[in-house]
């Protein structure tokens, strides 16, 4: 089978599913084979599409070449807020995610690529540690704590229900159980190089300064844990002339009854 074969192959399973694990064979070969990607490129390009790869994830897929998307989604699709129909609170629920699993999950990768390409290596047939898959190190979402963090400020359980469901079916994430995995589109769809920057130096930044500002504005008695006071003499002598002086209150205290009420006769017997 030649290599035009391949490609073609290639391109086809890609356009049916979507996407591909970086583990399949045919994905497997072309990302080795400086010839079948070129080759898968181009076929893609025939119908104003890319190929789509991504050191850090775990899936390769395909998007719409820059000069086919102004045909294919006209100028209101570019300027809308996406280009898949999402709603604007599914939107925000994405960006959310996308900050929650993938920033964490980069840096965990980064982190480990720097360290291995840092370390000086002193045996002669040292190995350098390959960089962690994304489902090695890709956080999970807890489902209550994001209802409970984000709900209302999303729409609450079933809103957020409703686009949970429309993310997961366009790819973006994976349910387990109770929990919100990366999905195969996660970290492939959305340009880490566009929005991370925005989230950290924008909005999330923005969070902190604050954060660091109130913190610093705080007095100190809510910054710090309380201290315990320390009592003077007159406070422990007072203490002291109050715990003698309490069986004396207790014996002078009224019985029961009123004094002027006259006292109930014995009983007699029968």
């Amino acid at each position: 089978m030649s290599t035009l074969d391949d490609a073609a192959l290639l391109a086809a399973e890609l356009l049916a599913r979507r996407w591909l694990p970086r583990q399949h064979p045919k994905v497997k070969r072309a990302l080795i084979d400086a010839d079948l990607w070129q080759a898968t490129q181009e076929r893609l390009a025939q119908v104003g599409l890319r190929l789509i790869d991504n050191l850090y994830a775990d899936h390769v897929s395909v998007a719409l070449l820059r000069p086919a998307e102004a045909s294919v989604f006209g100028e209101a699709g570019l300027n809308s807020h996406n280009n898949i129909d999402l709603p604007r609170d599914a939107v925000s629920l994405l960006v959310v995610l996308w900050a929650l699993i993938v920033l964490p999950k980069r840096e965990r990768q980064q982190a480990r690529a720097a360290s291995a390409d840092g370390e000086q290596q002193n045996d002669m047939f040292g190995k350098e540690r390959p960089l962690p898959t994304a489902a090695s190190v890709s956080p999970l979402v807890s489902y209550r704590a994001l209802l409970a963090d984000f709900g209302v400020q999303l729409g609450k359980k079933t809103r957020m229900d409703a686009n949970l469901k429309r993310l997961e079916n366009h790819g973006f994430i994976t349910r387990k159980g109770e929990d919100i995995a990366e999905g195969p589109l996660l970290d492939l769809l959305l340009d880490y190089d566009a929005l991370a920057p925005r989230i950290l130096q924008g909005a999330l930044g923005d969070v902190l300064a604050q954060a660091k500002q109130l913190a610093g504005a705080l007095p100190l008695a809510l910054t710090q844990p309380p201290l315990e006071e320390i009592p003077d003499e007159d406070e422990l002598a007072e203490d002291a002339l109050l715990a003698a002086d309490a069986p004396a209150a207790i014996d002078a205290a009224p019985q029961t009854g009123s004094p002027d009420e006259p006292a109930a006769p014995p009983d007699t017997p029968a």
